[in-house]
């Protein structure tokens, strides 16, 4: 990989083995198509998909104003995200090779979407609302010919986390599970804060690849220190991922200059060796893949072969070998019905997962909800309702956030569990579990209502203490009266301030009351809603890994089933095979082995070492 300032990081030689992997899968699926199965052809299929596109998705993160759009145009070397003073990046932007500079945008309204040009000049005006007619403006794509991007990284830009839109941090947490690799941008002005640890927490939670870029390292002398601090603020929360401290506009210099100690000192080449390890880690999850499949495939075509070439060996012991392979196929045919016991732990498990996916958000919503009220009852809520509002807004993000990882993790663990089932038929793969055009926007679109400030005038006051001096006034005055004073006088006025003030107060007192329980009602109405989107959101999740679970394993367990059936067919039919025709079955049956031998070897060979 190309450092952009003459440096070559070593690279993987990504092409050879996408060709291997080609050869391989070509191979294997050519004798599974002569066998008959088009169920592995259809498997192979699919492993050759995931070699087709092997390029590395990194998702780029980061509060608003923290250099994030601005990295990727400096690793690009090329202006095509926007910079700016505002909320710079508007839509998500896909930046990615392309031999010539181009653009275009993906527009959706409802269900359906549609992908129109754009012209390069206009990319930096392209918003939401940009679309054509009532279609919004979904992604815009951006292709450059940087040789960076040549080696097959994609990045993906995405609007501030924490911003105006509170929903852009959902979006992007539901996201980060379908990338290989995100990097978390804040810049040098200030340490991790607490909203940046608990994004980043959840993070590494669904992304084995992470790393934290603090930028704008020339703009702070101080960056050491930050730096340091983050690391101690890592260390407390046990997040351990590289701290990559750059600066764009070193890096921007040393590129024109060619000065490779300004390079050094940017902090480039170690944000270029992540990328490259990431790259090379990718490259290596593919072919491990890629091996899985294909030597899963060679067994499910050697079992058909090899018992019948062992009942043509033993004609004698043909018939053991028909029983025992029938006991394993109807062993297997169990795992195909309903009450097998791999769909009573999915099923069980999936119904246990939404049950505790919706606990643990009510669970966390409710402390939420309670640490809101609690502060209201400390004060007049007029007085920090804005600063309330912001607080429990992310108190909420964090919560529906790590409810979202929880869930993700347990559906792995659950996928794991369903898969010890099929270790006696089957060595099973994982699906992955990411479940594509899942909206991440949960949180309410709309921010807590408004409250009243509660100020009151000077001519409103004076008729709340005139109102609840009146009575103390005629009273007093009456008393006093008796004794042959007036009725308005020193001591009826006295009376009548005394009692106007105490009124004053108990109004001034209710309307604090009656603030904080529109405060209360506005904060429960905000988690109630978050609970009933975040609870549907969830809920149309799980039963998608629930689709995806069920329908991975019940591929599996046709696929055995058939291999069995078709292994028991074989060595029936080699019992009563003449003995003239033996010999010349077993040599074909022998070469069809060796061939399938070396496929398997040359699948073993992919095994990164």
């Amino acid at each position: 990989m190309d450092d952009g300032n003459g440096s070559q990081v070593p690279a993987f030689p990504a092409q050879l083995a996408r060709a291997d992997m080609v050869a391989i899968l070509d191979r294997a699926r050519g004798i599974a198509e002569a066998a008959g199965r088009a169920d592995l052809v259809q498997r192979l299929a699919l492993a050759g998909e995931r070699v087709s596109d092997p390029r590395l998705r990194v998702i780029v993160l980061g509060q608003l104003k923290q250099g994030k759009s601005r990295l990727i145009n400096t690793i690009v070397n090329a202006d095509v995200c926007r910079v700016g003073d505002d909320e710079s990046t508007a839509v998500p932007t896909v930046v990615q090779y392309g031999e010539t500079t181009s653009a275009r945008m993906t527009l959706g309204s409802g269900d359906s979407t549609r992908v129109v040009p754009v012209p390069i000049t206009e990319i930096h005006s392209v918003t939401p609302g940009s679309g054509h007619g009532a279609d919004d403006v979904i992604q815009l794509e951006i292709d450059v010919p940087s040789p960076t991007l040549a080696e097959g990284i994609v990045l993906i830009d995405t609007p501030g986390v924490g911003g105006r839109t509170r929903r852009h941090t959902t979006s992007a947490l539901a996201s980060v599970p379908g990338m290989d690799a995100v990097l978390w941008v804040t810049d040098a002005s200030q340490e991790f804060t607490a909203p940046e640890m608990s994004f980043v927490r959840q993070v590494v939670g669904l992304c084995p690849a992470v790393a934290c870029v603090v930028t704008k390292t020339d703009l702070y002398p101080h960056w050491r220190d930050i730096v340091a601090a983050d690391h101690a603020h890592m260390n407390k929360d046990e997040v351990n991922v590289p701290l990559l401290p750059v600066s764009s506009l070193m890096r921007e210099h040393a590129v024109k200059a060619q000065d490779q100690e300004l390079n050094t000192e940017s902090g480039f080449p170690d944000l270029f060796a992540f990328l490259q390890h990431s790259l090379t880690n990718n490259e290596a999850t593919t072919r491990r893949s890629v091996s899985f499949d294909v030597a899963a495939v060679v067994d499910h075509l050697r079992m058909g072969l090899t018992a019948e070439l062992e009942a043509l060996r033993d004609p004698n012991h043909g018939m053991d070998l028909v029983d025992r392979l029938t006991s394993a196929r109807t062993m297997a045919d169990q795992l195909r019905n309903k009450s097998a016991r791999w769909q009573v732990t999915l099923n069980d498990g999936i119904a246990d997962l939404v049950a505790d996916i919706d606990h643990d958000l009510r669970d966390r919503l409710r402390r939420v909800t309670r640490e809101a009220e609690s502060a209201v009852d400390e004060g007049d809520p007029a007085r920090n309702w804005d600063e309330l509002c912001a607080w429990l807004e992310q108190q909420t993000e964090t919560a529906v956030g790590d409810n979202f990882v929880w869930a993700h993790e347990r559906a792995v663990w659950l996928a794991e569990r369903v898969a010890e089932h099929f270790v006696e038929v089957d060595s099973p793969d994982l699906p992955s579990l990411h479940v594509a055009g899942v909206d991440g926007s949960v949180l309410p679109q709309s921010p807590l209502s408004g409250l009243d400030v509660g100020k009151v005038g000077l001519a409103q006051k004076v008729l709340v203490g005139m109102r609840g001096s009146y009575g103390g006034v005629l009273m007093i005055g009456l008393v006093t009266s008796l004794a042959g004073m007036a009725l308005i006088n020193p001591i009826s006025i006295g009376a009548g301030i005394v009692l106007g003030t105490k009124a004053y107060r108990e109004d001034r007192s209710h309307r604090i009351d009656q603030r904080r329980m529109n405060a209360k009602t506005a904060i429960r109405q905000y988690t109630d809603e978050v609970s009933f989107q975040v609870n549907k959101e969830s809920k149309d999740r799980l039963r998608s890994v629930h689709r995806v679970l069920r329908d991975h394993f019940e591929t599996i367990a046709d696929q055995t089933i058939r291999s069995l059936g078709e292994s028991v067919q074989a060595a029936q039919q080699a019992v009563a095979t003449a003995v003239q025709e033996r010999d010349s079955r077993m040599a074909e049956i022998e070469r069809h082995l060796a061939e399938l031998d070396q496929v398997a070897r040359a699948a073993a060979a992919l095994e990164p070492q």
